[in-house]
């Protein structure tokens, strides 16, 4: 690829990543696709700026058919659309982009696969150097987390309010996962974040619109989204 068609890329996901603000919407582990189709639709009615699809429980045919099923509602419907963990996935059903974690492989290799104009965003836990090498390797966004107790992930590390404070000099969204909700949400905008990864708060509940239009509240006081 010539240097131009490299820094046109760049330029595409640059814009197309200034659309992660608000909501970041993290699907819960759920066999039913039907079920799963409806609870994203209502998120984007909410307001959810990005959808990411995460079923740690699905084999191999169960997430090519969720995946391509939202892939379907993204088109339609609209919000950024992610594809958890796997970037060979992520290329095949045609999402924005995939997001990768600690085990999931180096960010040059998500981006032979997914191609120079989709999304990569890497989780970075605590740690701000990881997310300096992250983006020097072209990370598109960057994840830190978790800020509270998550019963998603109950062990995972544990991350400072500081943190995000200190990330608004990547150039970079920034986005907060871990534990959030309508309540707490306000103090991860405050200290910077761009947007919130959630689960439980959005798909666990009984009216999925109404409780990403809370979240959208929030974020929209501290204007994000």
């Amino acid at each position: 690829m010539s240097a131009a068609a490299t820094d046109d890329s760049a330029a595409l996901r640059r814009v197309r990543a200034r659309r992660l603000a608000g909501l970041y919407a993290v699907t819960p582990d759920l066999a039913d696709t039907a079920d799963l189709v409806a609870r994203v639709e209502a998120a984007i009615t909410g307001g959810a700026s990005a959808i990411q699809y995460r079923n740690k429980t699905a084999d191999a045919a169960l997430a090519r058919a969720q995946a391509s099923a939202l892939a379907r509602v993204h088109a339609a419907r609209g919000a950024l659309y992610f594809v958890n963990d796997d970037p060979m996935l992520a290329a095949a059903v045609g999402a924005d982009g995939v997001h990768v974690g600690e085990d999931d492989g180096a960010i040059a290799a998500a981006r032979a696969i997914v191609g120079p104009d989709r999304l990569v965003g890497v989780s970075c836990y605590n740690d701000l150097d990881l997310a300096r090498a992250a983006v020097a390797a072209g990370a598109d966004y960057v994840a830190f987390g978790s800020f509270f107790l998550s019963t998603v992930k109950p062990d995972a590390l544990r991350a400072e309010l500081s943190l995000l404070r200190d990330a608004s000099s990547l150039g970079v969204p920034v986005v907060a996962i871990g534990g959030i909700d309508a309540g707490n949400a306000g103090d991860l905008f405050a200290a910077g974040a761009d947007a919130v990864a959630v689960i439980s708060a959005v798909f666990a509940t009984g009216d999925v619109a109404d409780a990403t239009e809370a979240l959208m509240r929030v974020a929209r006081r501290h204007g994000r989204g």
